[in-house]
């Protein structure tokens, strides 16, 4: 069975990702989306916010798994017995700092492979940080984001408004 982990910070997911997370239930026998705990990163949901959300917005796709790792990604793929990595690419930026990591994965474990899936081009331009700056200066960002997590994002923001 061909298992793939779709590593990411996911904060919030964006129909990006959405995208490559369908292309990737359909190339691979099961998909796990983990969400990385990245302390260094300020992030808008927690951790656990992020599997939620994810969780509630894939209901009913039997091929897949939402979870939650830290430290070496390589380390990760052992405990779940994955021997890919599947990672999106936007633009040509993208594709240099993927190509380092997937190189720097190779070097710690010869076993696991990186495939690059491309995102679809209605969201080519489309990141978790350009959504959360534009959502947190009043933009409307309903079309970049899963109808749900529109939702909480604009719940979340107004709760830190107010505060």
């Amino acid at each position: 069975m061909s298992v793939a982990i779709y590593p990411g910070s996911f904060d919030p997911m964006t129909n990006g990702h959405l995208s490559i997370i369908k292309s990737g239930l359909v190339v691979f026998d099961k998909l796990i989306v983990a969400v990385l705990r990245n302390p260094r990163k300020e992030a808008l949901f927690t951790v656990e916010e992020r599997v939620e959300m994810i969780t509630e917005e894939l209901k009913g796709a039997g091929n897949l798994e939402v979870d939650s790792f830290d430290g070496l990604l390589v380390e990760y793929c052992k405990r779940k017995n994955a021997r890919v990595v599947l990672r999106g690419l936007r633009a040509v930026a993208d594709f240099e700092y993927e190509l380092q990591m997937a190189n720097m994965n190779r070097h710690l474990n010869t076993q696991v492979e990186t495939v690059f899936l491309m995102a679809n081009d209605a969201y080519f331009y489309v990141s978790s940080n350009i959504v959360k700056e534009a959502a947190r200066l009043g933009g409307d960002v309903d079309r970049l984001v899963p109808p749900g997590i529109g939702r909480r994002m604009k719940e979340k923001l107004a709760a830190t408004k107010g505060s």
